[in-house]
C-alpha cells in the first residue's frame, strides 16, 4: 500500500498558515514518487512503491505551509531485476541500515503563476542536506495536483559506494520526480 508522503506532497502543502492551514490527503492511486538516472549513458527511471506524506497548505499563505515525506528505501523499483536487486544493498540505499529516507520542508515560495519552490531537508543514508524542490501546483476546488523535479548528486548522500563512487558507470546526477494528487480535508 502506498501512503504518499513525498517531496511532491511536501510541495503541495507547504503554503498553509499554522492557524489557517488545511490538511491534504494524497491519493496513492493517482500519485507517484520516482527517480531518474543514467547507467553507461542509458537513461533509466524508477519509483518508490511505499511512501507517505503529511501536507498542510493554505493557498493564501504558502509561506506557512509544511510537508513531511517518509520513503521506504527498500521499495525502490525500476522494473529491471538487476537494478532492483542492487538498490537495497549497502552499495546503494543500504535499506537494511537506513530503512527510511525523509524530506521535511516548511514554507513555499510563489514564483509566478502556478510555479512554487521550497527548500527542505532530505535525509538519505544518514546524511541530511538541503534540497531545492521547484514544482507547479494546480488547485481546483478541494483538489490539488503538484508536479516537481529536484536534482541531486547521489554521492552527496553516500548513494553508490566502492566502485560506484565515480560516475564512470552510473551517473552522479540523479533526479527525484513527483506527481501528486491530493484532496483538502474538511
Amino acid at each position: 500500500m502506498m501512503r504518499c508522503t513525498s517531496m511532491a506532497a511536501a510541495a503541495l502543502l507547504i503554503g498553509a498558515g499554522a492557524a489557517q492551514a488545511a490538511t491534504w490527503t494524497v491519493d496513492p492511486a493517482k500519485s507517484r514518487l520516482g527517480f531518474t538516472g543514467s547507467q553507461t549513458g542509458t537513461p533509466f527511471s524508477g519509483r518508490f512503491k511505499t511512501w507517505t506524506a503529511a501536507i498542510d497548505f493554505d493557498p493564501a499563505h504558502p509561506e506557512a505551509g509544511r510537508v513531511s515525506v517518509k520513503v521506504d528505501t527498500a521499495s525502490a523499483s525500476t522494473d529491471d531485476p538487476q537494478k532492483d536487486e542492487a538498490l537495497p544493498t549497502p552499495d546503494w540505499f543500504d535499506a537494511s541500515s537506513f530503512t527510511t529516507a525523509t524530506f521535511d520542508a516548511a514554507g513555499f515560495a510563489p514564483k509566478g503563476g502556478d510555479a512554487y519552490e521550497t527548500t527542505g531537508k532530505l535525509t538519505l543514508r544518514g546524511t541530511a542536506k538541503d534540497v531545492v524542490l521547484p514544482f507547479t501546483l494546480t488547485l481546483t476546488g478541494d483538489q490539488a495536483h503538484a508536479v516537481g523535479h529536484a536534482k541531486l548528486v547521489r554521492t552527496d548522500f553516500g548513494v553508490g559506494q566502492g566502485a560506484w563512487t565515480s560516475g564512470d558507470y552510473v551517473a552522479l546526477d540523479v533526479a527525484v520526480d513527483l506527481d501528486l494528487v491530493a484532496t483538502r480535508q474538511p
